[in-house]
Order: structure tokens, then C-alpha cells, then sequence
């Protein structure tokens, strides 16, 4: 730790405090995560040992740099690549105005981060605003694998409480635990949602209950004939029939095509929801360009 000085405190969750800091021996800023050990018996908690593992093995341009760890006396130090802010704090300085260009290259390189590792068998399974830093150029950086997970053949059955309530998609909030990558993918259309409106939470519910309700208001109830099976998510729960709202009114400021892309991305049936590496192949997308313009 001699080697890092904390310049500033630049965030703070539920298992530990993130610092901005620098590096003696090379100049560089970097970014300190402060994990809490707090009883030794339990040793390193599991989701720092995750996220550890899982970023020594993802090296790709839009998803964070781990440069080191360092276990000492009841704490374990964190070392990432810095980044400037995270994508709720960028989309709050915008004051309700993002360029359409900014909107196209943030969700072309978070699909490009989520491509990558989901080739790598890992849902990220927390995709939010939060989780997603800017660079002072424009990169985008997928951050905080604390809840991701190893996925393949045979499919796992995992947890249901998953994924900030905002960003969770309409199968995991029906208590599904067979599920796959299409999780990140709602996610990444809300986001995507969120970003072409300006930085307003695309479904901003107060409980799982209310949560389901925005999404059948604006997608319609999922029925049998556009999501076999969802009967069986549904048993014994009542939900209003609403039909689906057209999509100019949900993402105004999008074009046709990118209208077209959150729909695909936005399917209720997961089954039917695009992937990352097709979202990215989207006409959307033609003539993208990677960070600020």
C-alpha cells in the first residue's frame, strides 16, 4: 500500500469505500476499492473473490482493468484502472439532453463489453447506471462483477434476487432461476432507454409487484401465445391486461432504427430477446464511432 496515496473518496456501497488515488512508483490515477473484512473467520467475502477472478480473466477495451490486489490486516485494497464518473452521474450533468451520437456510442460499446463476456460464459447480472464509468474521452467501462456468474451445459439454476430492481427483467422478477444472457440484455435496453431520454429511468418501480406493472403497462401482459410458459411464472399472481404502448411514445427521441433495436432487446419472452453480438450487427449502429465526437 506504500505505493498508493487516497487523494479523494469518490464513492461508497454496501461492502466498501472507493477512493481516487495515485500511484508513486508510476504517477498513474488510479481507482482504490476498500473492502471490509469484518470478521475474520469469514475470511475475503465471496463477492470480492468473484469479481476478482472473473476481471483477471476478461481483458477487453470496454470492460474495467483490475491492476492489482493487495490483502492486508481486516482489509483487502482493490486496484482499478480509474474513470472519471459513472454513467448516473454523466447523465445527470446532462441536465435531460444527450446528443443522439452519445447515445448510439455508449450503447454500442456497453453491447461491445457484454458481448465479450458473455463469449466468456459470464452473466454480469447487475447492469445499471452505476455500474457503468465513463472515461474523460468517452469509453465506456463495464464495472462491479460482484454479482456475475459462470454460465454453461448444463444450464444452472440461480438466484432470482438479481439485477437492480429498475434494470431486472420481467422473467427474474417472476421468480425464474433458469435463465441466461437475455437478463443483461433487458438491462442494457433500459439503459439504452434511459440514455435516448435524457438520462429518465425508463421503468422506475417501487417493488417487484409495481415493477411488473410498469413493464406489462408498457410492453402489454405476456399471454401464452407470446411467451409459452409464462403461466407457470404467473400462477396464483393477477395482473391487469394492458396492451402494449407504441414504442414512438416510450423512446421519442430514437429513430426508426433505434426504435427497432429496443424492441428487439425489449422482448418480454427472454427466449426471443436478441443477443449482444446480433444487437451490435443492428443497422443502428452503421457509422458508429467510439467515445466523444
Amino acid at each position: 500500500m506504500e505505493s498508493y496515496e487516497k487523494l479523494v473518496k469518490i464513492g461508497e456501497g454496501t461492502y466498501g469505500t472507493v477512493y481516487k488515488a495515485v500511484n508513486h512508483d508510476t504517477g498513474e490515477i488510479v481507482a482504490l476499492k476498500k473492502v471490509r473484512i469484518d470478521d475474520e473467520n469469514e475470511g475475503i467475502p465471496s463477492f470480492a473473490l468473484r469479481e476478482i477472478c472473473l476481471l483477471k480473466e476478461l481483458k477487453h477495451k470496454n470492460i474495467v482493468m483490475l491492476y492489482d490486489v493487495i490483502h492486508g490486516n481486516k482489509e483487502l485494497m482493490i486496484v482499478f484502472e480509474y474513470c472519471d464518473q459513472d454513467l448516473k452521474r454523466y447523465c445527470d450533468a446532462c441536465q435531460g439532453k444527450i446528443d443522439p451520437s452519445i447515445v448510439q456510442s455508449f450503447t454500442n460499446q456497453l453491447l461491445q463489453g457484454l458481448a465479450y463476456c458473455h463469449s466468456h460464459h459470464i452473466l454480469h447480472r447487475d447492469i445499471t447506471p452505476q455500474n457503468i464509468l465513463v472515461t474523460g474521452n468517452g469509453d465506456i467501462k463495464l464495472a462491479d462483477f460482484g454479482l456475475a456468474r459462470n454460465f454453461g451445459i448444463p444450464v444452472k439454476s440461480f438466484s432470482a434476487e438479481v439485477v437492480t430492481l429498475w434494470y431486472r427483467s420481467p422473467d427474474v422478477l417472476l421468480g425464474a432461476t433458469l435463465y441466461d444472457t437475455s437478463i443483461d440484455i433487458w438491462s442494457t435496453g433500459c439503459i439504452f432507454a434511459e440514455l435516448s431520454n435524457g438520462g429518465q429511468p425508463l421503468l422506475p418501480g417501487k417493488d417487484v409487484a409495481d415493477q411488473l406493472k410498469i413493464i406489462f403497462k408498457i410492453f402489454g401482459t405476456p399471454n401464452e401465445q407470446i411467451w409459452p410458459g409464462v403461466s407457470q411464472l404467473m400462477k396464483d399472481k393477477d395482473y391487469p391486461s394492458y396492451n402494449a404502448m407504441s414504442i414512438l411514445h416510450v423512446v421519442p427521441n430514437l429513430n426508426q432504427l433505434g426504435c427497432d433495436l429496443f424492441q428487439l432487446m425489449m422482448v418480454l419472452d427472454p427466449s426471443k430477446r436478441c443477443t449482444a453480438e446480433q444487437a451490435l450487427q443492428h443497422a443502428y449502429f452503421k457509422g458508429v464511432s467510439e467515445g466523444y465526437t
